[in-house]
């Protein structure tokens, strides 16, 4: 491992990363950057001067290229950032803007909304630039594709982080991507423009369209047509939710994405089939030259995701390194491929399918021999077997914390799947590839149609048939990040002490322990010492939950059946740790949480109890009182409007509280109100 940590590209790569991060969490301006830059390269040069004069390399030389990297990293996620060009739309934002935008992205459809990532071209007659999240709601409007032209006219709003503790933020995800505003428009707010140009990404989506029909065609529908999609052609939208959850649950959610996995499979199969091609004079490299080439036009038609990107990066060096007769390190492979990527695209270090890819990757190469050194069994079949089944452990545990981190689940049955599927994954995609080509040119046999989908049906079914083996699948796992790092640890130093024993190694692997039981004591101790009491936002209902350490009283005005649906106290509880919940559907006006007293004011409007002095008063199903009177009575410090009361109501509150000087909190508009 030490010897890995001594590779120039890795020392790099860790600076270029570090420097991402930097650029990423705190903003840097270009005149500093630049004027580190030209300082860098100048001590850069004095020092290889001296370097040079005595033929070694110098401390002070690997310092400064160490602080140029970092740089780098600062520099390249600084440019890319869009938002910070004076050509980007949102400088311009203002009320029911008129805008032109060319469709990017489809992205799965929503239950009200038809939902795509467009760029924005044209803003109030100004050329302009930048990405935008556009919502159309589901009505008779024809479905918009890549590259097509429309023009807006509506509200640009900027997008909205977690109203609720441990949600999802779904602002910072779309953040990572690009996108800081989001538009919501019908039919009639939309006109379809002619098309300027198509795109390469414009004609990958045109041609997934064709394949698409061809096969329906040839009678692929549903979960088989969308499984067809996600395996060879890099498209999960149209997966159904329960599909998906059947994969997850089974582990084998990474057969759905197309990855190291497949990428591999598809270059030796290609590798294979030109294989003729090296009896030709100058065959190897016209070889590498087809094999390579046929592996990006692959990659742009699934759709150049991060985790594809990658793959073919990475394999596109095996395939170099298979031709020249120079067998590649894995190791400086990853490396290389990481680093020239995130020097292309910072944006991918935050990509979740990255991040796994690369530590599954990594962790196979390291960790697979050492779990196939346990055993080493005679029969070909078996040992066929024993080094896939350490393949799919050694994988899973080097993804298992940041799994747990992202999910909050294990899959318990991950190797069953991984021994059934993978197998015969190479099988699945060299008759998948036959498939949609005999259905583009319609010489598609119904044999081979009706075999390709009972394979895939099959498939779909064993892993609906693990996934429903619920006492295997550990689920609503909290897991922090600070556990990761402690995790990490323990993985890295048990590995170590596992490839050579000796007693430093052991020390480092018994500190390691010791810190992460350190972890999870510090955990339970910050879940035994948090008191909070908690207004929370939902829609058209109240939900209060008192915490006390590791108990949560919820108090609610749902039905029995939706609050037992309600993913609100779920994520709560996944987010704060290990805590106990005792649901209470009566609802008590006054609250007493440590020395504040919170009065609850509802649609009956009464609020004079005993001359009581609140210090937070919250407004409940749009109760008709005069508020000015109100505030002047009780005179509290804040007043609360949760998500059962209407807006109009909310809006005409908040006015009256500005003129009081009254702190008003509306948990529509600014999340969840908590009170330490």
């Amino acid at each position: 491992m030490l010897k890995i940590l001594q590779f120039v590209p890795i020392q790099l790569t860790f600076f270029l990363i570090f420097g991402i991060l930097m650029g990423y969490y705190f903003s840097f301006d270009n005149i500093l950057i630049f004027g580190g830059f030209v300082g860098l390269f100048i001590v850069l040069g004095i020092s290889y001067y001296y370097s040079n004069k005595s033929f070694s390399r110098t401390l002070h030389f690997n310092l400064v290229t160490y602080l140029l990297c970092f740089a780098i990293g600062i520099s390249t996620i600084t440019n890319k950032e869009e938002v910070k060009s004076k050509l980007h739309y949102s400088h311009f934002v203002s009320s029911n803007n008129s805008a032109i935008l060319v469709i990017d992205d489809v992205l799965k459809s929503g239950n009200y909304h038809n939902k795509y990532i467009a760029n924005v071209i044209g803003f109030e007659g100004e050329r302009v630039d930048g990405k935008v999240l556009l919502n159309i709601q589901i009505d008779s409007l024809k479905l918009l594709e890549v590259d097509d032209n429309i023009y807006i006219k509506a509200n640009f709003e900027t997008l909205k982080g977690p109203l609720n503790p441990y949600y999802f933020d779904y602002k910072n995800y779309l953040r990572k991507k690009q996108i800081h505003y989001q538009v919501f428009v019908n039919s009639s707010s939309i006109l379809k423009l002619n098309k300027r140009y198509s795109t390469l990404k414009g004609r990958a989506a045109e041609f997934r369209g064709k394949v698409n029909n061809a096969l329906i065609k040839n009678g692929f529908k549903e979960n088989e047509l969308a499984v067809i999609n996600a395996l060879l052609l890099g498209q999960r939208k149209g997966i159904s939710k329960d599909l998906l959850q059947n994969y997850a649950n089974a582990g084998a959610i990474h057969i759905l994405a197309v990855s190291g996995l497949h990428v591999g499979i598809i270059l030796l199969i290609l590798n294979f089939i030109f294989n003729p091609l090296e009896r030709l004079r100058n065959g190897k490299m016209i070889k590498l030259i087809v094999v390579v080439s046929l592996l990006w036009v692959f990659a742009f038609i699934a759709g150049l995701s991060a985790s594809v990107v990658r793959a073919v990066t990475m394999f596109t060096a095996v395939a170099i390194g298979w031709q020249v007769n120079r067998p590649t390190n894995v190791y400086n492979t990853l490396i290389i491929s990481m680093f020239l990527l995130l020097l292309i695209q910072p944006y991918f270090l935050f990509d979740v399918g990255f991040q796994l890819s690369y530590l599954a990757v990594f962790s196979i190469v390291w960790i697979q021999p050492q779990l196939y050194k346990i055993w080493k069994p005679k029969w070909k079949v078996l040992d066929y077997f024993w080094k896939l089944l350490t393949v799919s452990f050694a994988a899973q545990f080097g993804i298992l914390p940041l799994s747990l981190f992202y999910f909050h689940q294990f899959p318990g049955l991950f190797f069953l799947s991984n021994l059934i599927i993978i197998p015969v994954l190479g099988l699945i995609l060299t008759i998948g590839f036959i498939v949609i080509l005999l259905s583009l040119i319609d010489l598609l046999p119904a044999f081979l149609a009706t075999l390709y989908n009972s394979m895939i049906r099959f498939m779909n079914s064993f892993v609906e048939w693990i996934g429903l083996q619920e006492e295997f699948l550990f689920q609503n796992i909290s897991f922090s990040f600070l556990m990761i790092l402690a995790s990490y640890g323990l993985i890295i130093f048990g590995i170590r002490f596992v490839e050579k024993k000796n007693h430093l190694r052991f020390v480092c692997f018994l500190v390691s322990v010791l810190i992460l039981q350190g972890v999870f004591v510090f955990e339970k101790y910050k879940v035994l010492t948090t008191d909070e009491f908690i207004i929370f936002q939902k829609s058209r209902y109240t939900i209060l939950g008192e915490r006390q350490g590791n108990e949560l009283i919820v108090y609610h005005t749902l039905d029995s059946i939706k609050y037992s649906n309600d993913k609100i106290i779920d994520q709560y509880k996944l987010g704060a740790g290990e805590i106990g919940v005792e649901g209470n559907s009566s609802f008590p006006k006054v609250y007493t949480f440590k020395e504040n007293i919170i009065l609850v004011i509802d649609s009956l409007g009464i609020y004079q109890l005993l001359n009581l002095k609140p210090d937070v008063v919250l407004l409940q199903n749009s109760p008709k009182i005069n508020l000015s009177r109100m505030l002047d009575r009780l005179n509290p410090k804040i007043v609360v409007a949760d998500g059962s009361n209407y807006k109009s109501y909310v809006r005409n509150w908040q006015s009256i509280c500005e003129q009081k000087n009254t702190p008003f909190h509306d948990t529509s508009q600014k999340g969840a109100f908590i009170l330490k």
